[in-house]
Parts: structure tokens; C-alpha cells; sequence
């Protein structure tokens, strides 16, 4: 049988005609993907550059439905859902892109990381820890070591926080001695519960006067430790120790006298050490002029007049309110009938005055706290009153 030419010749028009059709049926739904694709991307940072976080959220859903197989878009709209406190929405699109197999091993980490950051913003601690646990091995080790140090802390697991923080600072990460010892400071106070039982099967007292010694020697510089220990011997009957390491408070970390001089003073009359209580808080006073120190100094003094005398000197160098008060309660008064009312006044003035603040946050407190309640800062605290700021 002989192979005709002639269909050849036919076959090839046909052949180019079908294959630019199809070419041409390519590019058209190129460029329309082109033209849609693009416009909704851009048009969702449009709206987020607006703060129309909403209208963005919208826009990202349609490229994504566009272009199911875009990371970076699933990466962004699972973001948005985050910052929008949609946190269940979040989580489901990082969900499904850790179960696609598609997915690099660097788009896996960093969907694992965005999915730890759901939970952890979600408050779901636990789910946050176990997420952030999964990425030590990976690129994204110290923010993961740095979210669990704060899950830690949140959690009161003050062990694991010690052990993140040491792992923090041997890897360069920075000076953590100080909050490793508010960590062992904050498990010798559970130890001084009596219903706790220290892990070792030691008594609590001995467990927790280790922790304090420990904290001291972490970070000698820092007052916490040592109050701590000096309030801990108070209280088993060590009265003696307690003064010795609340008068070493004066050289060595000289920031927690004005902490402590109420105490001091207790002790010192409780030991007949009055005179040299005195000595160290005038020494003090006179390097560094504590409202708390001069109220302890003026306790101190035997009469009234001499009291006053005390307050005035202070009034001059430095006028103060808080100041001004206690020394107008001890005046006496032409009409004493009017002292309550006129001193009820007076300490509804100073009150706000007589509060500790938070450096980070401005939180205001009456007692002082060495991690702030509002913004779990650790140390944002001064031992200086508000009027003394």
C-alpha cells in the first residue's frame, strides 16, 4: 500500500491551525487570571494601607479563591484574621496550609509558627507551647524560646521559665541573671506556703531559703533577693539576720533601702540597734533624699518639735505635698475639731502621689511590684514614690 503525500500536506494546516487556537485559548485565560488576580491582591493592600481591614480581608479571600495555590496570600489573609482578633479563622488557614504536601519545608516552619502565634494571641496556652516546642530545631528557635519564656511566665511555671532563660543566655541572647533570679525568688514564696511541698522532699522553709541564697548569688546587685531572705528569717525568728541583710542592702544594692526602712526600724527597736538603724538611714538620706526614708527617720525622732524640724528641713530643699502633710499632722491646730476633716482632705490630695508607677505602662499601684500587673514588665517599678519621679 502506498502513503499518500497528500494528507500530510493536508494534516499540517490543520495541525497549526488547532495548535493557535489552543495557544490562543492559553493566553486568554492567562491574561484573565492576570487581570483578576493582580487587582484583588492589590486592591486588598490598597485597603489595608487604608486601615480597612475588613474590605482587605475581602479582597484576599478572592485571590486566594482565584489562586488557591498561593502561599503567600493564605499567609497574609491568616495574619489579618490574627490582627482582627478572628483568631478561629487564623487558625484554620494555617491549619490547611501545614496539611498541604506541597508546602517547602521553610513554608511548613513558618506556617507552624503562625499557627503558635493563633493560639498563644488566642490565649490557648497550651496548644501555644506545644506549637512553639515543635520549632526549636528550626530557624525560628529564639522566637520560639522567647514565646515560651513568656508563656512561662504567664502560666507561673517559674522552673521552666528559669530553664528557658539560661538556654536564652547561653546562646547569646542576652543578660537574663536578673529574671532568673525573680524566678527563684518566686518559687521560694510557693515554698513558703505551708500547704506546698518542695520537689526535693526537703521542708519548705530549707527549700526556699536555697532559692533565695541561689537568687542572691545569680544576681547580688538586685534588692528582691535579699528582702526576700530578710522578711523569710524575720519570720522563722532570726530577727538578727534579718537586720544584718537588710543594712547590707545600704552598699550593696542601695536601690531597696527606701523598700525595706519601714522593717529596719521594726527590727532595730526589736534588737536595741536603734542608733545604728538611725545612722545608716541618715547616711542614706543625705546621698539620696527618700520620702520613705525621711518618714522612717522622723519616726525615729523622740519629740515632736524634733520631728518637724525634720519635715521642715525637707520642705525647704524640696517642696513636697506628701511632706507637707505629715508635717501639718503633727501641728498642733486652733481648732482641733477641724483635724479629721482637714487631714481626710489632705489624703485624698496625696493620694495619687503616694503610688508606686510603672515605667513601661503607666500603671499606677499602692504597693510595689517588681513585675508590673499591666504589662508583665519585670523591674518597671522605682522605689521612688510618684511625687519623687
Amino acid at each position: 500500500m502506498e502513503f499518500d503525500l497528500s494528507w500530510i500536506l493536508l494534516g499540517l494546516p490543520v495541525a497549526f491551525i488547532l495548535g493557535w487556537s489552543a495557544s490562543r485559548l492559553d493566553i486568554r485565560q492567562l491574561r484573565f487570571e492576570n487581570r483578576h488576580n493582580p487587582k484583588a491582591y492589590f486592591k486588598g493592600l490598597n485597603y489595608l494601607l487604608n486601615e480597612q481591614q475588613d474590605q482587605a480581608i475581602d479582597a484576599f479571600i478572592q485571590a486566594v479563591q482565584l489562586d488557591p495555590d498561593t502561599t503567600e496570600l493564605h499567609f497574609a489573609l491568616g495574619n489579618l484574621f490574627r490582627r482582627r482578633g478572628e483568631f478561629e479563622r487564623a487558625v484554620r488557614v494555617h491549619e490547611h496550609l501545614l496539611a498541604r504536601g506541597d508546602l517547602s519545608v521553610q513554608d511548613q516552619e513558618r506556617a507552624q509558627q503562625a499557627l503558635a502565634l493563633d493560639y498563644l494571641k488566642a490565649g490557648l496556652l497550651d496548644r501555644a507551647e506545644d506549637g512553639f516546642q515543635k520549632l526549636l530545631s528550626t530557624r525560628f528557635k529564639e522566637q520560639s524560646q522567647l514565646a515560651l519564656l513568656s508563656i512561662y511566665e504567664r502560666t507561673r511555671d517559674y522552673v521552666n521559665a528559669q530553664r528557658m532563660a539560661n538556654e536564652l543566655e547561653g546562646s547569646g541572647q542576652g543578660d537574663f541573671k536578673t529574671r532568673q533570679s525573680h524566678y527563684l525568688c518566686e518559687q521560694a514564696e510557693l515554698c513558703m506556703d505551708a500547704n506546698t511541698v518542695a520537689s526535693s522532699g526537703d521542708a519548705p522553709q530549707s527549700k526556699a531559703r536555697e532559692l533565695l541564697h541561689q537568687a542572691i548569688a545569680i544576681a547580688p546587685h538586685h534588692p528582691r533577693a535579699r528582702i526576700a531572705l530578710a522578711d523569710f528569717e524575720h519570720s522563722q525568728g532570726q530577727t538578727s539576720i534579718a537586720f544584718q541583710i537588710a543594712l547590707e542592702l545600704f552598699e550593696i544594692c542601695p536601690s531597696g533601702v527606701p523598700l525595706i526602712c519601714d522593717r529596719l526600724l521594726t527590727w532595730a527597736r526589736a534588737l536595741g540597734q536603734v542608733s545604728k538603724a538611725q545612722a545608716a538611714l541618715t547616711a542614706f538620706y543625705e546621698h539620696s533624699p527618700s520620702l520613705d526614708v525621711l518618714k522612717a527617720l522622723a519616726n525615729l525622732e523622740p519629740s515632736t518639735q524634733k520631728c518637724q524640724a525634720l519635715l521642715s528641713h525637707h520642705l525647704q530643699k524640696d517642696p513636697s505635698l506628701l511632706v507637707a502633710s505629715w508635717w501639718i499632722d503633727l501641728e498642733k491646730l486652733e481648732h482641733e475639731s477641724d483635724r479629721p476633716a482637714l487631714q481626710k482632705s489632705l489624703n485624698r490630695a496625696t493620694q495619687p502621689l503616694n503610688r508606686y508607677r510603672c515605667a513601661a505602662c503607666g500603671f499606677e499601684a499602692q504597693k510595689h511590684f517588681w513585675q508590673c500587673p499591666g504589662c508583665q514588665t519585670w523591674d518597671s517599678y522605682p522605689s521612688q514614690r510618684v511625687e519623687e519621679l
